[in-house]
């Protein structure tokens, strides 16, 4: 028994990998390179049959220019593909537009919010319990009466407002949002 190392049995298995890996997967891999970046944003890969290319595209105009210019395409392609193409054919069926990838919103911290007023919520894990409606509700209107003591003003309605509200908008919140346009 030949014991062989790692990196001879690595070897054989990605070229096992790469005999076995099929055309379209190779076209998808290499399009955008061969065709350049103007065309592959206009165009996708559809499935090869029969050694013929399917590729969508976004308009008619673009699978007719495509069309004239398919010959020296597919020598481009044939150089890189392990299983030579016959044909290009271009079309505007099956073309999707790709889903653009959402960039990730940027997380803004309840202390960067315009309204944070700081720690307020000094009671945040103590529960209340066996309390009625009425009970509840005075204590809800304490808590605000007390938060809203040290705050400014604002200049329309005069309600106690928080002073990152006042400084992005000029007021507070909801006379903010009934300056808005009504069309939006």
């Amino acid at each position: 028994m030949s014991f062989k190392s790692v990196n001879d049995i690595l070897g054989v298995i990605e070229k096992q990998a790469k005999w076995q890996e099929q055309p379209f997967q190779q076209v998808c891999q290499f399009w955008a390179e061969v065709v350049g970046s103007a065309i592959a944003a206009q165009t996708q890969p559809l499935s090869i049959q029969r050694d013929v290319l399917r590729v969508a595209t976004s308009s008619a105009a673009w699978a007719q220019n495509l069309t004239f210019s398919r010959q020296t395409l597919l020598l481009k392609l044939n150089q890189k593909l392990s299983t030579p193409l016959v044909d290009l054919r271009f079309a505007t069926a099956g073309w999707q537009r790709q889903p653009q990838k959402e960039q990730p919103q940027a997380t803004i911290l309840a202390n960067q919010h315009p309204s944070y007023l700081g720690d307020v919520n000094e009671r945040r894990g103590a529960k209340v319990v066996n309390q009625d409606v009425n009970q509840v509700f005075d204590n809800w209107a304490k808590t605000r009466q007390r938060r809203s003591q040290n705050l400014p003003l604002c200049p329309q309605c005069e309600c106690p407002t928080p002073p990152g509200e006042l400084q992005r908008w000029g007021v507070c919140g909801f006379c903010s949002v009934k300056q808005l346009p009504k069309n939006i």
